[in-house]
Formats: C-alpha cells, sequence, structure tokens
C-alpha cells in the first residue's frame, strides 16, 4: 500500500506541478495571442478597406464633396441601383434556374442595372433644366459630362459597399488571414478588395461613355458600357475556379480602356482645359 502511494506521490506531484505552470503560461500567454490577432485582424480590415475604397474616397473628396447638388445627385444614382438589386433579387426568386446558376443570375442582374442606369438618365435629362436653375453657384452648374460622372460614381459606390460589406466584416476577425479556402486562394480578402475597387472606378467612367453615347447618339459607346460591364461581371463566377487573377487582370485592363475612353470623350479637342474647368 506504501509503495502505491510512493508511486502515485512520484508521479502526480510532478505532472501537477507541470500543470500549473501549463495554466500560468496559457494565461500569460493568451492575452498577448488575442491581442496580436485582434491587430493582424484589424490591419487586414483597413488594409483592405483603404485598397477597395480609397481611390473612390479621394475622387469624391477633390471632384463631388465641394457641391450639395452632386451629392445629392450621387444619392439619387445609388438609390436607382438599390432598386435595380431589389427587382433583380425579385426576379432570382421568380425564375427558378437562376436559383442553381450563378452565371444566370449575374448575367440578369448586369441587365437590370444597366437598364435603371438608363431610366436615371432619362430622368436627370428631364430634371436637368430644373437643376440648372437650381445652381446655387457657378460651380453648381454642371454640364452632362458633370452629371454623368457623379450618377456613375453614385452607382460604382453604393455597388461597392453591398459586394464588399460582409467581407470586410469577416476580415476584422476574429482570426488571421492565411488560410486557403477550396480553391486554395490564399488572398481572398485582398483579392475582393481590388475587385470592388475595380468595379467602382469602372461604375464611374461607364456612366460618362453611357450618357455621353445617348446624348450624342453615339450608341457603339453604350454597346461597350453594357458588353464590358456583362463580361467582367461573368468572369466574377470564375472566382470559384482559380480564376481570380484572371478575373482582376481583365477587370484593370478594361478599366484602363474605360479610363482613357472618358478622359477623351470629356476633354475632347481642348485637352485637360475641359477637364479643370468641369470640376471647378
Amino acid at each position: 500500500e506504501r509503495a502505491n502511494e510512493g508511486f502515485f506521490f512520484r508521479f502526480s506531484v510532478p505532472s501537477l506541478s507541470k500543470f500549473i505552470l501549463f495554466l500560468n503560461s496559457l494565461f500569460f500567454f493568451a492575452p498577448q495571442w488575442a491581442y496580436l490577432t485582434a491587430t493582424m485582424s484589424y490591419m487586414t480590415f483597413f488594409g483592405c478597406l483603404f485598397v477597395s475604397f480609397g481611390p473612390a474616397t479621394c475622387l469624391f473628396f477633390l471632384t463631388v464633396a465641394k457641391n450639395p447638388q452632386d451629392i445629392i445627385l450621387m444619392i439619387a444614382s445609388g438609390f436607382f441601383w438599390l432598386l435595380s438589386l431589389l427587382v433583380s433579387a425579385l426576379w432570382w426568386l421568380i425564375v427558378s434556374p437562376l436559383k442553381k446558376e450563378l452565371a444566370f443570375a449575374a448575367a440578369f442582374s448586369v441587365v437590370f442595372q444597366e437598364l435603371f442606369r438608363y431610366l436615371y438618365y432619362r430622368l436627370l435629362k428631364k430634371a436637368e433644366s430644373g437643376m440648372l436653375s437650381l445652381a446655387i453657384s457657378d460651380n453648381s452648374v454642371m454640364g452632362s459630362h458633370k452629371l454623368a460622372y457623379v450618377s456613375g460614381m453614385g452607382f460604382g459606390v453604393v455597388q461597392g459597399i453591398f459586394a464588399y460589406t460582409n467581407v470586410l466584416k469577416e476580415a476584422s476577425g476574429p482570426g488571421v488571414v492565411g488560410l486557403t479556402d477550396s480553391t486554395g486562394d490564399e488572398y481572398f480578402f485582398l483579392n475582393s478588395a481590388f475587385l470592388a475597387c475595380s468595379f467602382i472606378l469602372l461604375h464611374t467612367f461607364w456612366g460618362v461613355l453611357f450618357h455621353d453615347g445617348l446624348n450624342t447618339k453615339s450608341y457603339l459607346k453604350v454597346a461597350y458600357v453594357v458588353v464590358t460591364h456583362m463580361a467582367t461581371s461573368l468572369l466574377t463566377v470564375l472566382n470559384d475556379s482559380n480564376g481570380t487573377a484572371a478575373s482582376i487582370a481583365v477587370n484593370y485592363v478594361v478599366l484602363a480602356i474605360t479610363v482613357m475612353a472618358a478622359f477623351f470623350t470629356v476633354t475632347g479637342r481642348k485637352g485637360m482645359h475641359n477637364l479643370n474647368a468641369l470640376f471647378k
């Protein structure tokens, strides 16, 4: 019996001591590990936030925020995008095949977005004279290009908010970035941020081309907006099959072409003089 007690004493006391040391180390390192995890999560959150919305925010404060009328038109444009989202959701509920095929849902979503872009254009054309009469200063008197630019930015910013908010919420933690998903993508948050940024800017300059095409009856510009919008949106479906890099690359190539086309549409032959006058 004493032998058993000695055996128990020899093996239980050291084990108990190790267990106490383990608990001590756990309580000592746990707050530090929690702080490190939270810090990494918030670094990811703010990094992705600045990547996705940073360029649009700069454009907003440099070109839109100075005129209250611009802000109102931008908010109204965002409301029209929300209406297109509502109609897309109702269509998705009504048509059962859309629930199984993401590509069909994306295609119809693009169609409804462009339809409501056109409806907003028609609304602006009817209200343009009234808006000009209500201008509070010379800087608030906007040309058709400024109207198109502001409406496009409203579309893009609201789409970016709805498309990327949930991703940003997950990026804020708890957890750290680096775990692979089913496709092996280790940079999901960052890739999503670049895609969100590209679509915000694309919508901004698509608006310029779309409105100018309707004003000048240059329907090739309108067709370019619809086709590129459809192509870039459908390419995002490839993100589930290791096609994220291709989708991002195509988006930014299309963005570069669209920015150049919008630039020459606005400036015309007078170059930077027209651009400076537009955002005075």
